[in-house]
């Protein structure tokens, strides 16, 4: 059996013991405002999530940063999956009930499809490389692109590589890369892999890697709890987590 079939299957024998009952309680819509890094594993995950529940996902994607903005401004859901601080800066609040840990993703880089990949194996390669580099894609929004800009300052090269940087407040800034706008990108793995028209060269060297953990929160007064703690539930099973490793991601 393929690898992607088996996933499947694991996923709906997963959803099925997960939300038996949800699936009785009845169907709802359950909004999600969520970080744009867990979209390659909700890709798979959610449909599978939809047909074992009966239950409709309505969600928001964009940087964990900007959600925040909205949430401050007032805007609500059922579920937020942002990073972990994120989450514990809104149970502080009384925003969120708690907080489940649900993946984590470090920082890669990747080029064009069929391009030479450049040796990111230590820190002082990884400075050559960006120096090297025609242009760098990177988000100005992103926890990935946050932490990379700050890097760069502690690297010694933040005027040389911000001169030739190709911005974007948030998505996936592959794209940029595989439309031939930038000659690398740096963001988080799961967000790289997706892009198809380019290749991951690796993670950053573990010195100076950045892990970031994807956590999600029920709102308080969220008006389907059940239906959001079931989903909760269902990306923390080994089913799910299978799913996460095969988009670059470490579950729990």
């Amino acid at each position: 059996m393929k690898a992607c079939a088996f996933i499947a299957v694991a996923v709906r024998m997963g959803a099925a013991i997960v939300l038996t009952q949800a699936a009785v309680a009845g169907a709802a819509e359950i909004r999600v405002l969520c970080s744009t890094g867990m979209s390659s594993a909700m890709s798979v995950l959610v449909p599978e999530f939809e047909r074992a529940s009966g239950h409709k996902l309505l969600i928001a994607y964009d940087t964990a940063n900007l959600l925040m903005g909205r949430i401050k401004g007032g805007e609500t859901a059922d579920l937020a999956i942002l990073t972990g601080p994120a989450i514990d800066e809104l149970a502080k609040q009384g925003k969120v009930g708690g907080r489940a840990d649900l993946a984590r993703s470090g920082v890669g880089i990747s080029v064009r499809s069929g391009a030479p990949k450049p040796d990111i194996g230590s820190v002082e390669a990884l400075k050559r490389a960006l120096l090297d580099a025609k242009s760098v894609a990177y988000t100005t929004t992103g926890a990935s692109g946050v932490y990379f800009a700050g890097l760069l300052e502690r690297l010694g090269i933040a005027e040389q590589v911000k001169a030739k940087a190709k911005l974007r407040p948030g998505g996936a800034v592959g794209e940029l890369v595989a439309r031939g706008e930038a000659e690398m990108a740096v963001q988080q793995i799961p967000e790289l892999m997706s892009v198809a028209g380019t290749e991951l060269v690796g993670p950053l060297p573990p010195e100076v890697q950045y892990v970031t953990v994807f956590s999600a929160g029920v709102f308080a007064g969220a008006k389907h709890t059940e239906a959001a703690q079931a989903l909760v539930k269902f990306l923390s099973t080994p089913a799910a987590a299978q799913v996460l490793k095969a988009k670059g991601m470490e579950p729990g």
